[in-house]
C-alpha cells in the first residue's frame, strides 16, 4: 500500500515538473514536445516498475532499479519546491508573462543543484557529534563514560557491507565504553543479512553493545533481522532494563507494527526492584518522553525522524516529532535525538547530515559544559 501511494506522490511530481520545464526556453529550443512528453512517460515507466517490482525484491537487477526510481523521486520533490514557488509568484504564468519562463528555467537549475548537492551530502560518511550529560544518579566512578550512539542505518541493497565497515571504523575510533543502536538497523528488504553480520562483530564494547527495534525491524523477516546479530556482542532489548555496570541502568523500549506505538508500559511504570543507579531509556521515537522524565529517566536517545533528512521535509516532519533533532531539556531529563546515521529512500541529506553520537558521561557533581563537535542541527 505504501509503495502505491510513494508512486502516486512520485506520479504527481513528475507530471508538474514535466509541464512546467516544457515552457523554459531551453527546453523549447533544444528538445521537440513530443519528446520531451515521451521522456517523461519513460521516466514515469522507470518510475512505477522500479518501486512495484524492484522495492523488496532481492534481485540485483531489481535493487539497482529501485535505487534509481527513489532517486529521481528525490530529484523531482526538490525541482517541485524550486518551480512552484515561482509559479505562484507569477500566477502560473498570468503575471510577468515574458520573465515567467525564465524564472521557471532558473528554478529548474536550482532543483538541479540541490539535487547534486544533497545526494553530495547524502554519500558522505556521518558526522561525529559530542556530548556531555550531567545526570544525578550516576557514581563518581563512572565518571567520564563514553557512551555511542548509532540509530537508523537502514541496511539493505542501497547502504551495503562497504558503507557499514567504514561505520564500524568510526566506532572503533572513538573507543567507547558502550554502543547502542536505536533501531532501524535493517531495512527490511534487499540484501541477504547474513553478510553484514561481520561487521558487527568487529563492534565491541567493555560495558556492552545494546539495541533497541525499530519499525523497520518489523517490516522483514524476524530471521533476517536475527541474522544480523548472530555471533556478535549485541544485545537487544525488549521492553526490558538491564545494568551493564554498577551505577548504570539501560532500558530498552519497543514499538509495534504501528510505527511507533510502545508494546509495554516499561519504563513508565518501573518494578519496585529496579537496579539503582542512572537510567538511559533506549526508544526509537521520540515520543512520550515527559512520561520517561517523570519515570526517573535521566537520559532519553531517540532517532527514527532523520532531522528530516532532505530540507525542507524537515518542517513536515517537525509537525508530527517536535524533539526533531539534537539535545532538548524535558523536566531535567535530556533528550538526544539522533538525525540517523544511514538514509531512507534516496541516498540524500540537504542540509541534514547523517551522524553518530558520541556521548559522555558525567556525575551531575561535576561541572562540564556541553559540547558538539560535527555538524548539529
Amino acid at each position: 500500500m505504501f509503495g502505491f501511494g510513494l508512486t502516486f506522490i512520485s506520479t504527481i511530481l513528475l507530471v508538474y515538473v514535466v509541464w512546467r520545464a516544457s515552457s523554459t526556453p531551453v527546453i523549447n529550443k533544444t528538445v521537440s514536445k513530443r519528446a520531451f512528453i515521451y521522456g517523461g512517460l519513460l521516466l514515469w515507466l522507470l518510475i512505477a516498475i522500479a518501486r512495484l517490482w524492484g522495492h523488496g525484491s532481492d534481485s540485483t537487477w531489481a535493487s539497482h532499479a529501485d535505487f534509481i526510481g527513489i532517486s529521481l523521486t528525490g530529484i523531482f520533490f526538490l525541482l517541485f519546491i524550486c518551480l512552484f514557488p515561482v509559479d505562484l509568484a507569477t500566477g502560473f504564468g498570468r503575471f510577468f508573462p515574458h520573465m515567467a519562463p525564465r524564472l521557471r528555467g532558473c528554478a529548474l537549475l536550482a532543483g538541479l543543484m540541490l539535487g547534486i548537492v544533497a545526494t553530495i551530502q547524502g554519500i558522505r560518511p556521518p558526522v561525529v557529534t559530542s556530548y556531555e550529560v550531567q545526570m544525578n544518579n550516576l557514581p563518581k566512578e563512572l565518571n567520564g563514560t563514553t557512551l555511542v550512539a548509532l540509530s537508523d542505518l537502514h541496511l539493505g541493497s542501497f547502504l551495503g557491507p562497504q558503507w557499514l565497515e567504514s561505520c564500524v571504523r568510526q566506532v572503533e575510533a572513538l573507543k567507547p565504553d558502550i554502543v547502542v543502536l536505536l533501531g532501524d538497523t535493517y531495512e527490511g528488504h534487499g540484501e541477504n543479512t547474513e553478510i553484514f553480520a561481520p561487521f558487527f562483530r568487529k563492534i565491541s564494547a567493555p560495558l556492552g553493545v545494546w539495541a533497541v527495534n525499530g519499525n523497520h525491524e518489523n517490516h522483514g523477516k524476524t530471521e533476517n533481522t536475527n541474522a544480523l546479530i548472530n555471533g556478535t556482542q549485541i544485545q537487544t532489548l525488549q521492553s526490558e532494563m538491564v545494568q551493564p555496570t554498577q551505577g548504570l541502568v539501560l532500558a530498552g523500549r519497543n514499538v509495534n507494527r504501528d510505527h511507533g506505538r510502545v508494546v509495554t508500559s516499561l519504563p513508565w511504570n518501573p518494578p519496585a526492584n529496579r537496579p539503582s543507579g542512572a537510567l538511559i531509556l533506549l526508544s526509537h521515537v521520540p515520543e512520550d518522553y515527559h512520561d520517561a522524565a517523570r519515570a526517573g529517566v535521566e537520559l532519553m536517545l531517540s532517532g527514527h525522524t532523520h532531522g528530516g533528512q532532505v530540507w525542507p521535509l524537515s518542517f513536515l516532519v517537525g509537525r508530527k516529532y517536535a524533539m526533531l533533532g539534537g539535545r532538548y531539556d524535558i523536566e531535567g531529563m535530556t533528550l538526544l535525538v539522533s538525525r540517523g546515521t544511514g538514509t531512507w529512500g534516496p541516498r540524500m541529506r540537504l542540509w541534514r547530515p547523517g551522524e553518530i553520537l558520541n556521548i559522555t558521561l558525567r556525575p551531575k557533581t561535576e561541572i562540564h559544559t556541553a559540547m558538539d563537535v560535527g555538524a548539529r542541527n
